[in-house]
């Protein structure tokens, strides 16, 4: 299935008081937030591409996941994430055994 860039907008008229026009900004960066990831928990898109859509780290949407009660593990199955753990520790006593021979 052939991947498509659609451009999102949303458009909507609230009736507010002018002086809460201050928190404008962050109301619509709180928006876009939310749709990102809403997008992400329904495994629309991956993590790495909803920090590029916020322009964040993937540890700053690590904490926003958390927030959120986004899994980072809920697409991954037991098998994968022991797959994931073990090259990763042996990464790590690569690392040591190097650190030791110099």
């Amino acid at each position: 299935m052939a991947k498509t860039e659609v451009e999102v907008q949303f458009t909507f008229t609230l009736p507010i008081d002018e002086s809460l026009l201050q928190h404008k900004s962050d109301a619509e960066r709180k928006a876009k937030e939310a749709f990102v990831l809403e997008l992400l928990r329904h495994g629309d898109i991956s993590a790495g591409k909803a920090a590029k859509l916020l322009d964040i780290s993937r540890w700053d949407l690590s904490d926003l996941m958390s927030e959120a009660g986004i899994s980072p593990f809920a697409e991954v199955t037991a098998e994968e994430l022991a797959a994931e753990v073990e090259t990763a520790l042996k990464a790590l006593n690569n690392q040591d055994d190097e650190g030791r021979h110099e």
